[in-house]
């Protein structure tokens, strides 16, 4: 035997074989390459949070309009007296000096003081967010199940008149306003037309005087037409993306096998398919909470709901600056942040993402 072809000493080549690039282990190369991903998305969404803050700022001094003298109702006021409000306000100051002193504030939480309630936009977003969220939570749970539910059996049943009526059905009401919707259910179901007489309360979220489980009830009340405004218009997306996604696994080969194993197609649709597919829906659902929170103001204005979307209404009307700057940043950075949450999420649903 030559020396080429002894073997080498186990002691000299074990230590540097195990410390070189090509020894990790698959676990280890995918956690790296999931916090590389991870840190990429999470960067973009701070520099999409700085835009829209950046943004925000000068879009809302694009209306028209003067704050100060809204503020005042119409009143005689003196000239100087417009110019203490507006040096209280710090309207005074240059636009650059308006601009630094802003998002110096905002990145340290301080959104500024509502002109128009004397209080701070803080303050005010976590007033009428637990109403907001009362409302999108509640359509959002509803949205998203029904979707699910009716988009599952309309793929399994492709080609049916159920198909054909259901995703006929969400693609007319996906189309339709929310706002025109609200509209038509006020005058159906609250004022009442013909035979039909005004079941619902036309807005607001309580009646006033009502207590313990009759408070809740009453809210409950007031509560039925925004919400099927939002599950009518949002519960289409959910249908057609979980029916889409569905028929394209219908025809993978492992279903076939477990049909040939002897399963019920009850079995194969719940235990199977239905789990595979709802990979692209659970990304939809991130994106969809972020953007009912954000889209909910018009319903919120014609229900007259105490919550964010009625509170921007109130602000854009005057011109509240700092107030409508907080919820315009508020809303965006729910549609950011969710969207974020989806695209760290889906690598653990799929790992081929992100690698």
């Amino acid at each position: 035997m030559t020396a080429d072809a002894a073997p080498a000493p186990t002691g000299e080549t074990a230590g540097p074989a195990s410390a070189g690039p090509a020894a990790r282990t698959p676990r280890a190369r995918t956690s790296t390459a999931y916090v590389r991903y991870g840190a990429g998305k999470v960067g973009g969404a701070a520099v999409s949070l700085l835009a829209v803050l950046v943004t925000g700022f000068f879009l809302f001094r694009l209306i028209p309009g003067d704050p100060v003298k809204t503020m005042t109702g119409g009143r005689p006021v003196s000239a100087a007296q417009l110019a203490a409000y507006r040096r209280e306000f710090g309207l005074d100051l240059p636009l650059w000096q308006q601009f630094t002193d802003y998002c110096g504030k905002a990145l340290s939480g301080d959104l500024g003081t509502s002109y128009q309630f004397r209080a701070p936009v803080v303050d005010k977003i976590g007033e009428a967010l637990p109403n907001t969220l009362l409302l999108t939570g509640t359509a959002f749970v509803l949205y998203t199940a029904l979707g699910i539910v009716l988009g599952t059996r309309a793929a399994w049943r492709h080609g049916r008149l159920g198909d054909r009526l259901n995703t006929g059905l969400a693609l007319t009401l996906y189309s339709v306003p929310s706002f025109w919707l609200g509209l038509l259910l006020i005058i159906v179901f609250s004022v009442g037309i013909g035979p039909v007489p005004g079941l619902f309360p036309t807005g607001g979220m309580e009646s006033g005087g009502e207590e313990g489980f009759a408070y809740v009830l009453d809210v409950a009340h007031h509560l039925v037409l925004p919400v099927v405004t939002l599950v009518a218009v949002e519960y289409g997306q959910t249908l057609l993306v979980t029916r889409s996604a569905l028929l394209d696994e219908m025809g993978s080969d492992y279903l076939t096998t477990a049909r040939a194993k002897g399963l019920r197609d009850d079995l194969v649709r719940r235990r199977h398919a239905v789990p595979n597919a709802l990979l692209p829906t659970v990304t939809l659902v991130f994106v969809n909470l972020g953007r009912t929170v954000a889209g909910v103001i018009l319903v919120e204005t014609v229900f007259s709901w105490p919550g964010l979307g009625g509170l921007f209404y109130q602000a854009l009307s005057v011109p509240d600056l700092p107030l409508v700057q907080g919820l315009f940043l508020f809303f965006a950075a729910a549609v950011i942040i969710m969207n974020t949450l989806a695209d760290l999420l889906y690598p653990l649903l799929d790992p081929r993402v992100g690698r």
